[in-house]
């Protein structure tokens, strides 16, 4: 669906507009009215897949040893780039700034997590 974004330069405005085709002359500004409009270029985002992430994520020997090792650099690392667009509550942006920082959060450094990263967990089939 053609949506395209306009700059009025009359009431300052930026619209979104649908148009049929591009070559319509001259919209008129929802707003206000007026044909002042100037095209804007929207902005657009390429969507990688999870695998592609992995992918990336493997790719990188120094993150994957700092993993395995439970370095809460890489740790911090791994999950800025897991969760990379996502909205993210502030306890967990919280969390990954102390692992950035060196610091193993406590709820991570106990047991609760059934040892390293590289250990299979005790009870596990």
């Amino acid at each position: 669906m053609p949506i395209y974004e306009y700059w009025c330069r009359h009431c300052q405005g930026k619209v979104m507009l649908y148009l049929p085709t591009f070559s319509q002359s001259s919209p008129s500004c929802p707003q206000c009215g007026n044909n002042t409009l100037q095209r804007l270029f929207s902005t657009f985002s390429v969507h990688k897949t999870y695998k592609d992430v992995y992918d990336n994520i493997l790719s990188d020997s120094q993150l994957v040893k700092g993993m395995l090792s439970n370095d809460p650099k890489a740790l911090a690392e791994w999950n800025k780039r897991m969760s990379q667009g996502e909205k993210v509550a502030p306890e967990y942006e919280e969390m990954v700034d102390k692992m950035e920082r060196g610091e193993m959060p406590a709820e991570l450094a106990s047991n609760s997590l059934g040892g390293s990263l590289g250990e299979a967990t005790e009870g596990a089939d």
